[in-house]
């Protein structure tokens, strides 16, 4: 059974369909025309509206625009006696769930009305087992039954019903890209492509080719058109990583997609209309940037119609265990091991104040099952930086935060590993330039590349540019990818002077 409302300004119509659906079960109210309608739904929504398009005093397309905002998920079927194509497309284009045309047959009605709740029934079962998933302390692939983290998900749930822009902040390794895809599966663009780029691994020769396409001809190596991901993102959603690190060039071309809806591949002369959502994260303070000149204040308020913040793990530390059996369940099930958890071990993860936040801590228990060879992972297990934390001396400023370990450590190989860190940090960030990565290091190139012979990895450096010449190669796929791994220690975003003793 289910509540109904039939909008139409002839009274047998009304009659006629409230006597058909009533003996089916259902409860039917009427109005006579969009206004009336409106009125009856703000005082209590109904599960379907049944609506004719020509109306006198507020056409049904219309009523739906207003009905959708009130409640995205009600379903509705127009119909009318003067059906065209620019009002079939009109009415889908804004969410109707079906469209007949008068004279009607009853029975081809009440089959479409019944396909309609069937489908709104699967909605309600699918946002019955999100708010079941978040009060168990989960939404989608998100962990976390905190009050900090249950407003995220309130957040999450009601800004993908509505199709406005959001900015996902957040310190590295916070989960932004985890938020853009639950936003997305919970939205109505749910079915159709999420896709995801990092702005800040590309030039911006490279991102505006990746963005909004190219033609055949327009550059060399340029063989045959290719889509960019705003139009291979149609109807869906496709999520801009890192917005902070567009340069001034291309945060006018965004603006102006942003803007017009239109995108222009490059070589083209011809725009094409695009319809996906966009969901963009920094770590960044893109306000301090607006301040200082370096991010466009018309394109921030573009972006930031919606923002969610994400918390550090050190601001939610009661989520930690849950964290942590959902990463040793994670790889255990993947090597095939059944594993728990030390009591001293828990305290310890606990206690840490995880710079890295859940990417680090995600690394953590992966290497701690990796190494552990008993039933359960022992403290012995976890870097140094976590055993000797001292979250007092932390809290205090004390340089003593990390104490020496009591059997000692290796100090050159200490400090060589996290050198190795921050450097292969600051060429992922940088797209693999070797002179961008020296100034975020405040190195010279030399320097750099004194650092990449020592460790090894120069061979690898000079592959990952050229993977980035042909980038265009690569198939789509590579962009729908979970959030590729990151390290455990994010270099700062304001470049390095120095780096602390650590693992």
């Amino acid at each position: 059974m289910a509540n109904l409302l039939i909008v139409d300004d002839e009274k047998g119509i009304r009659q006629l369909l409230t006597l058909v659906f009533e003996r089916a079960g259902h409860n039917v109210r009427t109005a006579g025309g969009g206004r009336d309608a409106l009125a009856l739904f703000s005082q209590e929504p109904a599960d379907l509206i049944i609506s004719d398009v020509r109306m006198p005093d507020m056409g049904g397309i219309e009523m739906l625009r207003t009905a959708r905002e009130i409640a995205p998920e009600v379903a509705v079927i127009m119909m009318t006696a003067f059906a065209s194509v620019d009002s079939a497309r009109e009415a889908f284009k804004l969410g109707a769930d079906d469209f007949i045309q008068k004279p009607f047959d009853v029975d081809e009605l009440k089959v479409i009305v019944a396909k309609a709740l069937e489908r709104l029934d699967l909605v309600k079962e699918n946002q019955a087992f999100k708010r079941a998933q978040r009060e168990r302390g989960q939404l989608g692939n998100i962990i976390g039954r905190s009050g900090k983290m249950q407003a995220v998900y309130q957040m999450i749930e009601t800004v993908a019903q509505v199709p406005s822009t959001v900015l996902v902040t957040g310190e590295s390794g916070t989960g932004k890209e985890l938020v853009a895809r639950a936003i997305h599966d919970l939205s109505p663009r749910a079915e159709r492509p999420f896709v995801s780029i990092n702005c800040g691994a590309f030039t911006e020769t490279l991102l505006e080719s990746e963005l909004f396409g190219y033609v055949k001809g327009s550059f060399t190596g340029a063989t045959a058109n290719r889509k960019g991901l705003f139009e291979a993102a149609s109807k869906g959603s496709i999520f801009l990583d890192e917005i902070g690190e567009m340069s001034p060039s291309m945060q006018v071309k965004l603006l102006r997609v942003l803007q017009e809806k239109k995108v222009r591949p490059v070589g083209a002369h011809e725009e094409l209309e695009v319809d996906s959502r966009v969901i963009a994260a920094t770590n960044r303070d893109l306000a301090a940037m607006v301040k200082d000149g370096s991010f466009r204040e018309d394109l921030f308020y573009r972006v930031s119609v919606i923002p969610i913040e994400l918390p550090p793990l050190r601001d939610r530390s009661e989520d930690i265990p849950d964290l942590v059996n959902h990463f040793v369940k994670k790889f255990c099930a993947q090597t095939g091991r059944d594993l728990s958890v030390n009591e001293k071990t828990l305290q310890l993860l606990e206690s840490y104040a995880w710079p890295g936040n859940v990417r680090e801590l995600e690394h953590t228990i992966e290497r701690a099952v990796a190494l552990e060879p008993t039933s359960a992972i022992q403290p012995e297990r976890l870097p140094s930086l976590v055993t000797s934390y001292n979250p007092a001396a932390m809290r205090n400023g004390n340089s003593d935060a990390f104490s020496l370990p009591d059997e000692g450590l290796n100090l050159v190989a200490h400090l060589d590993h996290l050198e190795k860190i921050f450097v292969l940090e600051a060429l992922e960030r940088t797209a693999y330039s070797q002179s961008r990565a020296a100034e975020l290091l405040h190195l010279s190139v030399r320097s750099l590349r004194h650092l990449l012979d020592k460790h090894g990895i120069r061979s690898l450096t000079a592959q990952m540019r050229e993977d980035r010449r042909v980038v265009e190669a690569v198939p789509r796929r590579r962009f729908n990818d979970p959030e590729p791994r990151r390290r455990a220690y994010d270099l700062p975003s304001n470049s390095m002077s120095k780096i602390q003793d650590g693992e």
